[in-house]
């Protein structure tokens, strides 16, 4: 197969599977040696596709020189609106603004025809039932996610007692009622489930856990899907 053609394929690959994907996935869904999917990533790199992750970590496509936004089709115009409205409606202000301003970038580089699909699309949403408010603290929460940083935290258990506890986060959850954060627990050294709105103190610490985070989202999310039992905190 033609090295072009391989980038290719690899790019559709990084575009398909759920990521991070690892470097052994990926070889085999390309049907080349590990080796070689490592010059194949650094190629792509070198073409402008923005590509997270590392040997070991998994692979994240995060920005994509080869699928320009005005390709997106009809259904997957009227897909990103529901999508983002949903947005506007579940996360804290923060993420409501990050939708608008997505919406709008997205909308003003298509072309005319399928900006005023996104305009009038079909598809709407909308909750009889509100969402409480996010947590003032989930912004610190995501920004924490990102840096791999851990939280010192004040957390109100179900005996009506608040613990202190430090936690890596991994992930935070919409769920249909509340918001939780997937995290390791310092003091319980596992896996747990934390209620923000049972979070009554938050605070960044001095102490980084990079480059653990993906690994160790991987490891619980295989858990919860094989029916491994996680505790909440």
């Amino acid at each position: 197969m033609a090295k072009s053609d391989r980038l290719f394929r690899l790019l559709t690959a990084l575009r398909m599977l759920p990521q991070p994907v690892t470097a052994a996935r990926l070889a085999e869904e390309m049907g080349v040696s590990e080796r070689t999917l490592y010059r194949d990533i650094e190629a792509l790199r070198a073409g402008g596709a923005l590509i997270d992750g590392a040997a070991g970590l998994g692979y994240t496509l995060t920005e994509d020189p080869a699928l320009p936004p005005q390709m997106f089709t009809r259904l997957e115009v009227e897909a990103l609106v529901l999508g983002l409205a949903e947005v506007r409606m579940a996360g804290d202000p923060a993420l409501a603004r990050a939708a608008e301003a997505a919406m709008a970038k997205i909308t003003a580089s298509l072309p005319e025809r399928v900006q005023r699909q996104a305009i009038h699309a079909v598809s709407q949403t909308y909750r009889y039932e509100k969402r409480p408010p996010a947590p003032e603290h989930l912004g610190l929460i995501r920004e924490a996610c990102w840096e791999e940083r851990a939280l010192d935290i004040g957390y109100l258990d179900n005996d009506g007692r608040v613990t202190q506890r430090r936690i890596w986060p991994l992930s935070v959850v919409f769920l249909d009622r509340a918001l939780m954060c997937l995290a390791f627990c310092c003091l319980r050294q596992d896996f747990r489930r934390f209620k923000l709105h049972q979070m009554r103190s938050v605070s960044l610490s001095d102490e980084f856990f990079r480059p653990r985070r993906v690994p160790l989202l991987r490891e619980f999310l295989v858990q919860i899907k094989g029916g491994s039992a996680v505790r909440r905190a």
